[in-house]
């Protein structure tokens, strides 16, 4: 397995690009170079230098401090809606798929009414009703995700509660908790793990898209896509503000997506097959 991660491109460069994103938030404090809020007039907009290595906005404010703390506000919203997201949809796939009939027929009519609004809007109006915050965007973004894993959560249980383990596990007593957490669900985490990884992007993106129309995390935060929205104002003299944002965001949700593609091939059973059945082949050759 490990051989193969290795020798996975997309894994290996979306998780170092993932990995370097998340060290920079995690330890903003460490790697800022100026305070988040700190002016300097007499620079404002300034390209990079040895003393602001990207710049500096309209406010003369450190561009590269402002990025890594605005990371830590997009990775914060995008992991907790994320995992959130999963938790809630995973507990209901999981029982529409396990258990059928009126459940099955229930959660999924939920699942449809959900899935019958538009993404960004359900999330700017939940938004708009609770008002901006980083903990209100990211209750917003766990409402539009969390049906993507029930869906395939449910397809995945549907497959899985035919196999000969679940049927042995059922003949032997088990109840239901232990064959839906102890027996199908290991089984079903590779899709969920992929999923979450590929969404942790699409968080990023809406999480930013919210914060350019102005309901996301509210100022004085350093959030990209307020950075982003802010920037367009200045774009016909200095672009770099937009720029900067923008390039920040396309990074971030480009390693995120790296890394799910290379997660997808590393947990595709299929691909585990072939590379057990090749050495030996190779042998009997």
């Amino acid at each position: 397995m490990l051989k193969r991660a290795l020798s996975n491109t997309s894994l290996v460069v979306g998780g170092t690009i993932s990995a370097t994103i998340l060290v920079l938030a995690v330890f903003a404090p460490l790697f800022a170079t100026h305070g988040v809020e700190q002016m300097d007039m007499a620079n404002r907009f300034a390209g990079p230098s040895w003393e602001h290595f990207i710049g500096t906005d309209n406010f003369g404010r450190d561009l590269w401090t402002r990025m890594i703390y605005g990371a830590r506000i997009s990775l914060t919203i995008a992991l907790l809606s994320v995992v959130s997201a999963a938790a809630i949809g995973t507990v209901v796939g999981l029982a529409a798929g396990y258990f059928g009939g009126w459940i099955d027929l229930l959660l999924m009519r939920i699942t449809d009414i959900f899935l019958g609004f538009p993404a960004l809007i359900l999330a700017l109006s939940v938004v708009a009703v609770m008002g901006p915050g980083v903990y209100n965007v990211a209750i917003a973004l766990i409402l539009v995700f969390w049906t993507e894993y029930a869906r395939v959560v449910r397809a995945t249980t549907l497959v899985l509660r035919e196999q000969a383990y679940v049927a042995a596990a059922k003949t032997l007593g088990a109840s239901w908790r232990r064959i839906l957490f102890r027996e199908i669900l290991p089984n079903a985490m590779g899709p969920i793990i992929v999923l979450a990884t590929l969404g942790l992007g699409t968080a990023v993106i809406a999480e930013s898209a919210m914060s350019f129309l102005g309901f996301g995390v509210p100022p004085p935060e350093p959030t990209w896509g307020w950075t982003l929205a802010y920037g367009t104002r200045f774009m016909r003299d200095d672009p770099w503000l937009s720029i900067v944002s923008g390039l920040a965001i396309m990074i971030t949700v480009l390693g995120f997506n790296l890394l799910g593609d290379g997660l997808r091939d590393l947990l595709d059973p299929r691909q585990l097959s072939r590379s057990d059945r090749a050495p030996r082949g190779s042998q009997a050759r």
